[in-house]
């Protein structure tokens, strides 16, 4: 097999990882706080990252702009940006589906051009201005499937919304620092802040009943710090652009993994809808936007999926 084609499997299998954590999360939520899952999923990433992190050898100096902006500052900036969006996420997937979560999601995608205008000023492709359209239709008919909005669907556009404020942070502080110690810090950032939140939110529910561990491991160990080596090796023999339409098929994934794990459907509607989200998130990777990592960066860090 070719480092090309390797790097695609890589990929796929990180996809369909991702796509998968969905359903487990929406479980999960039955038997833990949104805030103890988070904290427990990214104590066991934070394990299971660093043995990693002592073992790799740094092959080359920092850059010098991270001696201006310490790597536990970046760190702990990205890292409350993924926490809101993990947040949103998990509280979101108490009330809405998992499929309709992932495409939801998918819409960040979208939405970092959009806050690339708003708070850079640059200008809006053209690209975007037909994907914007064809995703507000495409979440109208996923959200209003069956005939009632949910309050999880405003929770699920609002993880969209400040993972896509991550993706726009990510892309000023990613070049200061090494990716694999970025990684760590921001995922040693959502620890703490999950766990301040967990104290205070749900003080005596912090200990997991016995039947959650099983899932959990598999959240922090395989769907967060194992893809998270995936995505980095995958990436270095397949271009962006090939990873971006791979990550496209994320909420596909989701789907799929929705209707086998705990049975979700999808009608007419959602299927058209999420369709038109899936065409929507391909369309905008023409802007030349950079692409996300769910809940951190793609090829360089983790991102949030679910």
């Amino acid at each position: 097999m070719s480092p090309h084609a390797r790097g695609i499997l890589l990929l796929v299998l990180v996809t369909a990882v991702w796509g998968s954590t969905f359903a487990v999360v929406k479980s999960l939520g039955e038997q833990l706080p949104p805030s103890v899952l988070i904290a427990w999923r990214f104590t066991l990433a934070s394990l299971a990252l660093l043995p990693v992190l002592a073992l790799t050898p740094r092959r080359s100096p920092a850059p010098r702009s991270a001696a201006r902006r310490p790597l536990w500052r970046d760190g702990l900036i990205l890292g409350a940006w993924l926490m809101a969006g993990y947040g949103t996420q998990t509280v979101a997937l108490q009330t809405t589906g998992a499929n309709r979560a992932a495409f939801f999601t998918a819409l960040s995608v979208v939405l970092v051009p959009v806050w690339l205008t708003l708070v850079q000023g640059r200008r809006m492709p053209l690209t975007l201005w037909v994907a914007l359209p064809l995703a507000v239709l495409g979440l109208g008919l996923l959200s209003w499937e069956g005939g009632a909005l949910v309050i999880g669907d405003a929770w699920a556009l609002a993880c969209a919304v400040t993972y896509a404020g991550f993706i726009v942070a990510l892309e000023g502080a990613a070049p200061r620092h090494h990716p694999l110690p970025f990684t760590f810090a921001q995922v040693v950032a959502v620890t703490l802040l999950a766990w301040v939140w967990a104290a205070f939110s749900a003080p005596g529910l912090l200990w997991p009943p016995q039947t959650a561990w099983g899932p959990l491991l598999y959240l922090g160990v395989a769907a967060t710090a194992l893809t998270t080596l995936m995505q980095t090796v995958g990436q270095r023999s397949v271009s962006a652009a090939e990873a971006s339409l791979i990550y496209a098929l994320e909420p596909v994934t989701a789907t799929l993994f929705s209707f086998l794990l705990i049975q979700e459907r999808v009608g007419w509607r959602g299927a058209v809808g999420g369709a038109l989200v899936v065409v929507a998130t391909v369309l905008s990777q023409r802007t030349g936007a950079p692409q996300p990592e769910l809940p951190a960066p793609r090829g360089e860090a983790r991102r949030p999926e679910a």
